[in-house]
């Protein structure tokens, strides 16, 4: 037993430098700004943070002039899309899986000539949710579960009194509000509101986008090419490459007069894009270069997670008669699952991060106009170094900890049921 003691206590004491380390330039600067997170902490109060509680929330969500609707009207606006999308889907399924039923075809042709009726001008986006449920679970072959069974055997009444109330929204003329008609009015009287906005959109457009590239070139470099390790080089470069170097290069690429990617455009007889002048170009220019540079760490971790899956899965499939897609759909892409979580996680996390490229791209600006290229950090970077107001920056940069850790916990809780590992 002493033996054991002995051998913890020199393991802890093996550790106590980095735990020093650790503590003293990280826990306790994270600590120290979530306390000042509640203090008025300014040019003003430099030397004597005034305690103000909430005060640093409140006031980076207060809004220059009033929202015409709530939050919560606006949740329950989406709450109702939502479920209407859900319900019509649902409906157009069990439609297709009836075929042979004259009546349904009927009743899917009259649903069709509902929608048309119902999904007006102002309406395009729960047309848009609605074809969109309706495509995966068309394109997905889910099958016929109990819930979906129940559903079709006791919620009929409920489905067309929902249906009725909605016809008869429709009929005065009311517009169902959702929350991206919130956040899409909000961002124009709240700053922080549009750097949530803007940082949503750019991980959007990054996260997904990265995942499927880099899956796309995993694939390939597993493949036998030639050059492979060339290629693997060649793509993993950027991600070990100064992000400022980065983007100074891609700064010239997108030079509107004498840029490498409008020169490849007039190849084609395209007219020019003014990717750092237009203010609808700043997330995606942004994305462009954030996804190019971490494409090759994501290919580099999808490639070692093909090469763990045992070729004998391949093999039986082959001897089956297996095509290349369901050797990928029912082997390879189960067997990433690990994989592509983690890669989730970490690419989620990253790019809520989003800063530097905004800072080099727009020479310290958040965007060429309008802060466009405003996001969450750049939020707390203004606020922290160029007003002083540093007490709002911590409570910014805790607000947008609390939402990733609130993604981060979806993600584990959609990873428990979606990830197969194999022992």
């Amino acid at each position: 037993m002493k033996r054991k003691h002995r051998e913890i206590l020199i393991a802890y004491l093996f550790l106590m430098p980095s735990f020093v380390i650790l503590g003293l330039f990280v826990f306790w600067p994270v600590g120290f700004s979530f306390v000042l997170s509640f203090f008025k902490w300014d040019f003003k109060n430099m030397t004597n943070p005034q305690f103000s509680l909430f005060a640093n929330y409140l006031e980076i969500f207060r809004f220059e002039s009033p929202v015409s609707h709530s939050f919560l009207n606006s949740l329950v606006g989406s709450l109702f899309i939502l479920g209407m999308s859900l319900l019509i889907s649902l409906m157009i399924y069990q439609a297709l899986t009836l075929k042979k039923d004259k009546v349904y075809w009927l009743f899917l042709s009259g649903l069709i000539m509902v929608l048309g009726f119902l999904f007006r001008g102002d309406s395009f986006l729960r047309l848009l949710f609605s074809l969109s449920a309706f495509a995966v679970i068309a394109l997905s072959g889910v099958k016929r579960t109990k819930h979906i069974q129940l559903f079709f055997s006791h919620g009929w009444p409920s489905a067309f009194l929902a249906i009725i109330v909605f016809l008869m929204w429709n009929l005065v003329d009311k517009k169902i509000y959702g929350l991206m008609d919130y956040f899409l009015e909000a961002q124009e009287k709240n700053l922080f509101v549009k750097a949530l906005v803007n940082t949503g959109y750019y991980v959007l457009l990054t996260v997904p986008t990265t995942i499927v590239l880099a899956l796309g070139v995993a694939l390939l470099l597993n493949s036998n090419i030639k050059l492979r390790t060339f290629f693997r080089t060649a793509y993993f470069i950027p991600f070990v490459t100064s992000v400022v170097a980065i983007s100074l290069v891609w700064k010239w690429i997108f030079n509107d007069l004498y840029g490498l990617l409008n020169y490849f455009l007039s190849l084609f007889g395209m007219e020019g894009i003014a990717w750092l002048k237009d203010e609808k170009w700043t997330i995606p220019t942004i994305a462009m270069v954030s996804i190019w540079k971490t494409v090759g760490y994501d290919a580099v971790i999808f490639l070692a997670g093909l090469q763990n899956i045992d070729k004998f899965y391949y093999e039986a499939a082959e001897v089956d008669g297996a095509t290349t897609w369901q050797k990928f759909k029912h082997i390879t892409w189960p067997l990433l699952s690990p994989t592509t979580f983690f890669l989730l996680i970490v690419s989620l996390i990253s790019s809520f991060k989003v800063f530097t490229e905004v800072y080099i791209l727009y020479d310290g600006l958040p965007g060429p106009y309008n802060n466009s290229g405003m996001t969450v950090v750049y939020y707390v970077f203004d606020r922290f170094y160029q007003q002083q107001r540093m007490g709002i920056a911590c409570a910014a940069a805790y607000i947008l900890f609390a939402i990733i850790l609130i993604f981060t916990g979806l993600q584990f809780w959609a990873g428990r049921r979606a990830v197969e590992y194999v022992s």
